[in-house]
């Protein structure tokens, strides 16, 4: 452990022997909360004090095909009480509250199934609502380098992707395909927000790992790792969670791995994931694929306002 710990303090880059090691610290022991301090050591070197909200929007609640067996929303288990799509008019609504609670990233959210070509016209018509300063950021299904310039010549900055973990096992795509949109997304100048999700407790430190190194290889800029919420009907339901040291854990290794340059996001927000050198929160509104009301905001979603809360708390500056 000392020579890895070294190894941080040096900003060297770990091998997966490393990080496995690191993800397997018990989480009541001195080495575990020597992690948590050496990566809250790196967030303040790498971020200072600034803090970051993002605020998501799901703009439908309806199947979805490819039928992921932890998702709300997935056409075999569908969770949600209602469907619908919001108008143009109610997305426009939504971007301009979040933008008045001086939010720093705005993300809209569809399911695989949603028709791209109304996504990309959604998306250029509340960008004329949205503040230039404030990034807009796509999180959508698969994708090829085409719409990838679209959606970057519609007003988006960035897109949230990443590989799921065991992708093409718990859910309907194969890994290569989320691959090919991570590339294309790359190739056209896209900001890519990666996040090693959703994590259960069947996980393997192995399997972790390899999703942080692939961020890394991507030189993400906003990171993020999300556990789990286990949604009744879904058939991993029965798998549980992962604790929230334990996510914290993993938070600290990811931070300290990939060196994120603007943000580290964990997901959900816990004050005690802030200890662990995270200096973004999301809050939410509209569907959610952990949720089973189909206005999240209303049950699991935090609000702009609680989420400046939890960071100005843990001592981090929110413009």
């Amino acid at each position: 452990m000392e020579r890895i710990f070294d190894r941080i303090a040096a900003k060297a880059d770990l091998d997966m022997k490393d990080v496995v090691t690191l993800l397997s610290l018990e989480t009541a022991g001195a080495e575990y909360y020597r992690l948590l301090y050496l990566a809250r050591k790196q967030s303040e070197e790498s971020f200072g004090n600034r803090g970051y909200v993002f605020a998501q929007i799901g703009i439908h609640a309806e199947p979805c095909s490819i039928n992921c067996k932890f998702c709300s929303m997935a056409a075999e288990y569908y969770a949600l009480p209602n469907r619908w799509r919001k108008s143009a008019d109610a997305i426009i609504e939504n971007v301009r509250q979040l933008a008045a609670g001086r939010v720093n990233d705005i993300f809209l959210m569809a399911n695989a199934d949603y028709p791209v070509e109304k996504f990309i016209e959604i998306g250029k018509t509340v960008r004329q609502y949205i503040p230039s300063e404030i990034r807009l950021a796509a999180n959508i299904g698969d994708f090829d380098a085409p719409v990838a310039r679209r959606l970057k010549e519609a007003g988006f900055t960035g897109a949230y992707h990443l590989v799921r973990m065991r992708e093409g096992i718990d859910t309907g795509t194969p890994a290569e395909q989320r691959v090919r949109t991570l590339e294309a997304i790359r190739d056209a100048g896209l900001e890519l927000y990666y996040c090693v999700e959703p994590i259960g407790p069947e996980h393997s430190y192995a399997e972790i790992a390899a999703e942080i190194f692939r961020a890394r290889d991507y030189h993400t800029g906003a990171m993020s790792v999300m556990r789990r919420t286990p949604v009744e009907g879904t058939p991993l339901f029965g798998n549980g969670t992962v604790s929230t040291p334990e996510l914290c854990k993993i938070a600290a290794v990811a931070l300290l791995v990939v060196r994120p340059s603007r943000s580290m996001n964990v997901h959900e927000a816990t004050e005690m994931s802030l200890l662990a050198g995270v200096n973004q929160l999301y809050a939410e509104a509209g569907a959610n694929p952990r949720d089973t009301d189909d206005n999240t905001e209303n049950n699991r979603g935090h609000s702009v306002s609680a989420m400046r809360n939890m960071l100005e708390n843990s001592g981090y500056v929110v413009d």
